[in-house]
C-alpha cells in the first residue's frame, strides 16, 4: 500500500479523532501543521510544500496544509474534506478546548477566517470547494466515530489496502 490521504478540514469537525483512527487501523503515520512547522524551522511554504511531497513518497495522512493542492499530481493520493453544522462544530470545540459558547464559536471563526486566507493565498482555490477532493464526510450526519469505517471500506473496495 503507497496510499497518501490528505485530509483538509473545518476547525472542530472531529478530522484529527477521524485521522488518528485511520493511522491506527492502516499503521501509517498523520502529519499535522505542528509536526510540519517544528521539523522545517521555517515559515516558507515553498518549504513546507517540499517538505510534504517527501512525507507522501511514503504512506501517510497529511492534515491541512493545502496538501491535496500540493500532491494533486500523484495518482496515490485521495484528498478528504471533512465538514459539520456550525453548532456540532461548537459543541465539540466548547468540549476539547472546555470554553464557553461565545469564546468556542470566535474561535470557531477565527480558524475559519485563517485556513480560507491560508488556502487562497497558497492555491488560488476557494477552501472547501468539493472539486479539490475525493470524498466529503459531514460529520454531523455520519458521526465522528463512522468516518473512519466508511474510508477504510472503500479503500477495501477499490484495492488499495
Amino acid at each position: 500500500m503507497n496510499l497518501v490521504i490528505t485530509m483538509s478540514r473545518r476547525y472542530g469537525t472531529g478530522a484529527s479523532m477521524i485521522a488518528e483512527e485511520l493511522s491506527e487501523r492502516l499503521g501509517i503515520p498523520v502529519y499535522d501543521k505542528a509536526y510540519i512547522e517544528n521539523e522545517i524551522h521555517d515559515d516558507d511554504f515553498s518549504k513546507e510544500a517540499e517538505f510534504i511531497r517527501q512525507l507522501a513518497t511514503e504512506p501517510c495522512i497529511i492534515l491541512g496544509r493545502c496538501a491535496s493542492e500540493i500532491l494533486k499530481d500523484q495518482p496515490n493520493v485521495f484528498n478528504v474534506y471533512v465538514c459539520a453544522d456550525k453548532e456540532d462544530r461548537i459543541q465539540r470545540i466548547m468540549k476539547k478546548e472546555l470554553l464557553d459558547y461565545d469564546d468556542a464559536k470566535a474561535l470557531l471563526e477565527k480558524n475559519d477566517r485563517q485556513r480560507a486566507q491560508f488556502n487562497v493565498e497558497h492555491t488560488g482555490k476557494v477552501w472547501g470547494d468539493v472539486n479539490n477532493y475525493h470524498m466529503i464526510l459531514d460529520t454531523s450526519k455520519l458521526g465522528v466515530e463512522n468516518c473512519a469505517d466508511i474510508l477504510i471500506k472503500y479503500f477495501e473496495r477499490i484495492d488499495v489496502i
